[in-house]
């Protein structure tokens, strides 16, 4: 089963359409969580295989005559998966420092044979974005892409939520508007390549069909410091069973990370 290996793809593409009124939207907190030279490397498996390694780099850029950072999200198949499938697909994305809103966004689809290239602009004043395949769309106030949507929930306070909270993201990907919620499910100390950290628990609401069983089938477990880092990621796949994404190594973190012994 070929499934595409970028992490936020995975979890940000299934979301659900809802009813934004009914939505807790959190703003962003003063960001702690991250800064430039950051990278996160990730294994993602099926059971004892090894299906691929994703990672995410940040560094710093200027855009518009503005410092912002620049984030490169790269998803690729390994070992026997890269044999039959060759995947590997890049994203990335120009934010703000401040407000973690996306000046500019591109992705480039490398499957088998199958390739897809598109930059796509965010003027946040007038609610626009232009795309280089499809032209200008308007879109709702404060619209992510996909990797800045990785950097947001970093930076959302999960410390004063309480079980059963939501949270609403609107996100612009692949020339459409995806809005999706995600619901805060308490703490949780789990098992890691770095020792036990407790984590924020929280569960993107997914589109039950071709490729999850049930709207809970994906869990994300974020660590309980000043990092919010995600260090695993549990998804139930019809045919293939649960998939795994393990952080293995992480570089120049903005603080020490939280494990323990």
């Amino acid at each position: 089963m070929k499934i595409r290996l970028g992490i936020l793809f995975i979890i940000l593409l299934q979301g659900s359409y809802i009813n934004a009124q009914e939505i807790f939207s959190p703003q962003v907190k003063p960001n702690t969580a991250f800064g430039k030279d950051e990278k996160l490397t990730y294994q993602i498996k099926y059971g004892f295989i090894v299906g691929g390694i994703a990672t995410l780099s940040l560094n710093e850029a200027i855009e518009n005559g503005e410092k912002v950072f620049h984030a490169l999200a790269v998803g690729k198949t390994t070992g026997l998966a890269n044999t039959i499938y060759g995947v590997e697909d890049t994203y990335e994305s120009w934010f703000d420092k401040a407000t973690n809103l996306p000046f500019k966004s591109v992705r480039n689809i490398r499957e088998g044979r199958y390739r897809k290239y598109n930059e796509v602009s965010y003027n946040h004043k007038h609610n626009t974005v232009h795309s280089k395949l499809s032209g200008v769309h308007s879109v709702p106030v404060k619209i992510l892409d996909l990797t800045s949507t990785f950097y947001y929930l970093r930076r959302v306070d999960w410390s004063v939520m309480n079980k059963g909270d939501v949270v609403f993201v609107n996100m612009y990907f692949s020339d459409e508007i995806f809005p999706f919620r995600i619901i805060f499910k308490g703490k949780e100390t789990i098992q890691t390549n770095f020792g036990k950290i407790e984590c924020f628990k929280i569960m993107p609401v997914v589109e039950v069909g071709r490729m999850f069983k049930r709207s809970d089938d994906l869990t994300i477990w974020l660590t309980d410091d000043d990092n919010c880092i995600p260090v695993q990621v549990r998804m139930d796949i019809r045919i293939v069973g649960n998939v795994y994404l393990k952080l293995i190594k992480y570089e120049n973190i903005a603080n020490p990370l939280a494990s323990q012994e």
